[in-house]
């Protein structure tokens, strides 16, 4: 299948899950980040999150983001604003009290800020959202490519987690040049890493 042809099957299975199925398999994912967490040689001093759309039943980020600013306050937080205008994503801290709205895709950002943006080579673990995943840890986003041209500005030692609420592909067939593969991906039964 094609990437197109998967993504319209995975938006289609993801829509027949009931709340009740991806509020406990996020919890499951929220668990399974934080053993990821406590895996790594040393733990990041700057995470980027996806803030999830509710309407398209993605995973619930924030049982991970209230688990971050409880147990390791000193890690910076950030979410990005989408800039329709250049295709590029902007990332900015994001705190308890930061207000959010959601833009035309229901996606919530930050409504403004007064701190400057942060450079995407900062970020030690980015977490990516995801329709579906291959087991060499090629993804299938929405198509619109905005966070293969943010995770390619990202430092090569960078971990790119995918959270997914469905197991591994086989393969993706159509991968392309710019297409940036995951470092892992948490499923809510476990953890994928790729090489």
């Amino acid at each position: 299948m094609t990437k197109a042809e998967l993504r319209r099957q995975y938006l289609t299975k993801r829509r027949s899950l009931t709340a009740d199925e991806v509020n406990l398999r996020s919890q499951a994912i929220a668990q399974l980040f934080f053993d990821f967490l406590t895996q790594l040689k040393k733990t990041p001093s700057s995470v980027h999150c996806f803030l999830p759309i509710q309407r398209q039943q993605e995973v619930d980020t924030w049982l991970i983001i209230r688990q971050l600013w409880a147990l390791y306050p000193a890690i910076e937080l950030a979410v990005s604003v989408t800039d329709v205008a250049t295709h590029q994503l902007r990332h900015y801290p994001l705190l308890p009290d930061t207000s959010l709205q959601e833009n035309r895709w229901g996606i919530p950002e930050p409504i403004s800020s007064d701190q400057s943006a942060i450079e995407s080579h900062r970020f030690d673990l980015v977490l990516v959202p995801l329709l579906a995943f291959d087991r060499k840890g090629n993804r299938i986003g929405y198509g619109k490519g905005f966070y293969d041209r943010f995770l390619v500005n990202c430092r090569p030692d960078c971990q790119k987690v995918g959270l997914s609420l469905f197991e591994s592909l086989e393969q993706i067939d159509d991968v392309e040049p710019t297409d940036v593969p995951l470092s892992a991906c948490i499923t809510p039964s476990g953890i994928c890493f790729f090489s």
